[in-house]
């Protein structure tokens, strides 16, 4: 099964205790600070348009992508896993919103324009495992960014997986669902295996069981700070996203934000 199929249908339930209002209010403050975007969704001109639009990359569920809405923003929403958009459509139809939602690889990303604004959280990048396929995801977003927008993203770091949670099994049970994390990595291949099982209610007491395996790579600030320039995008900040602080040797989760520098002529090498 792939990642995120089994797991859409309580991906919600089990993110629950994600501060989600709490990283819509970072977003605003970070575009407010060194973006383009601006929430009026009245704007008259194709430019204004352009400028003020937002792409959640790897929206998932949607929970975000709507908050975002909610502050004013044009918002489009692209994931790769089907069974995620499914819900977060589901939730554009009972608020009404208007967000568009696209089922994309991200290693695809295809845009009708460019966008203000793009932000991929949740290590959403940590599922690339190879180096030049997300210089090729960070290439594909400075090209679809409006001049003077900014890419905001977070990552786990390597030593987040090789310290903190890299042969760490979570297991928690639940009124409608249950579930086993087993991790392990790999400090050589810097590349974390997770098996995930869940039991998920159906009807009375029945529960259906769904195994997946998912993979992540541990970067370092310097490898995507190295990565992010090679695109064309220049840093603009970063920072421990678990504490809002300065990034340390320490630091598990990271995030980045880096700002359209100059579109790369074609045919000119990213590697």
């Amino acid at each position: 099964m792939e990642a995120y199929e089994g797991f859409a249908e309580v991906y919600d339930e089990l993110m629950d205790n994600v501060p989600y209002a709490e990283w819509a209010q970072r977003l605003r403050e970070m575009i407010q600070k060194y973006g383009v975007s601006k929430p009026e969704r009245d704007m008259e001109g194709l430019l204004d348009s352009e400028r003020n639009l937002v792409l959640d990359l790897c929206c998932g569920t949607g929970t975000l992508t709507e908050l975002m809405y909610d502050m004013g923003y044009d918002v489009v929403g692209v994931d790769g896993s089907e069974a995620m958009l499914d819900i977060a459509m589901k939730k554009r139809d009972e608020t009404g919103s208007e967000i568009l939602y696209l089922l994309q690889d991200m290693r695809e990303l295809e845009l009708y324009s460019t966008v203000g604004t793009i932000y991929c959280v949740c290590d959403s990048l940590n599922y690339i495992l190879e180096e030049e396929e997300l210089l090729t995801v960070f290439g594909l977003v400075n090209n679809y960014l409006f001049p003077g927008g900014i890419f905001i993203f977070d990552f786990n770091t390597d030593y987040k997986y090789r310290e903190l949670i890299g042969e760490a099994t979570i297991a928690e049970n639940r009124e409608d669902c249950s579930f086993i994390w087993e991790n392990v990595y790999d400090a050589e291949e810097e590349m974390n295996e997770c098996d995930l099982t869940l039991f998920v209610r159906e009807e009375g007491e029945s529960f259906r069981k769904y195994t997946e395996t998912h993979f992540q790579r541990g970067y370092t600030a310097e490898q995507m700070r190295r990565l992010v320039e090679q695109a064309g995008l220049r840093v603009l900040e970063l920072i421990d996203a678990d504490t809002g602080g300065a990034v340390t040797e320490e630091s598990g989760r990271i995030c980045i934000v880096a700002g359209e520098h100059g579109k790369r002529q074609e045919g000119e090498r990213t590697v």
